[in-house]
This record gives C-alpha cells, structure tokens and sequence, in this order.
C-alpha cells in the first residue's frame, strides 16, 4: 500500500484489533502490527469497497494475518513506501482460496470472498463447483 494509505489502514486495523481484545506485540520486520497468537479476540474483518458500499470485496482473517511465529501474527499488508505505480497491490495472501473470474470481453472482474468461509478452497474445485462458484458471483 502507498504510505499515506498503509498509515490509515494500519491504525484503523489495529484499533479494531484491539477493541476485539487481540494482544498488540513488537512488530517483526517487515510488517507494521503483530499481536499475540492467543488472545482470546478475533481479527478484524477488512472491507475493501470498489466502487460503492454494495461492492465490497471482503479479506478474513485467514488472508489477513501472517504467523511468524508460534505466538505472533502480523498483518500482511505492507507499508510499500510513496512513490509505488498502484495505490494498493494485493499479494498472493490476499488472494488465496479466492476465486476470481476475468471477463475480458466486458472488462468486469467477478470475485467471491474466500471460499474457506465456503468450507471449501480452491484446490478442491471441481468444474462442476468451479461453474456453481461463478454462477453465484
């Protein structure tokens, strides 16, 4: 993320952290927040909205959060400086068992939240899942 964005998104989660009882810890490097892996709260739902409130692309836990160690999980989203091309770039993480569908001939991008909510990933799609999967994006 570009700093100036990174610096918002970074208080904000660890705010919401903190209110959902997670333990904030000395980050590791590279990242800006860790917490302690037992604390008794739950991490942060994070909402990205498109292009209005009813387009919103919604990052769990699971892609969120990065263990380092036994006891510490980071947020893993990085600060990628100011002079970065794109404001947001989303990196493997973020986008695992994510299933994405690329219209070229519209140029929609179809998307769901992940599909570990689903109780599924995406290494176990089937066609016939993959095709009900698309249907309902």
């Amino acid at each position: 993320m570009k700093s100036e964005i990174y610096r918002v998104f970074l208080r904000a989660f660890t705010m919401g952290a903190q209110s959902q009882n997670l333990t904030l810890v000395q980050p590791v490097a590279p990242f800006g927040a860790c917490f302690r892996s037992g604390s008794s709260g739950s991490v942060p739902v994070i909402d990205l909205l498109l292009q209005s409130e009813m387009v919103k692309w919604r990052i769990h836990g699971h892609n969120s959060m990065v263990k380092v160690s036994d006891d510490v999980m980071c947020l893993g989203f990085l600060d990628g400086g100011d002079n970065i091309g794109n404001s947001i770039v989303l990196g493997g993480h973020q986008l695992e068992d994510n299933l994405l569908e690329f219209d070229l001939g519209t140029s929609m991008l179809g998307f769901s939240s992940s599909l570990v909510m689903k109780k599924t990933s995406c290494s176990q799609l089937t066609s016939s899942a993959l095709q009900k999967n698309i249907q309902a994006l």
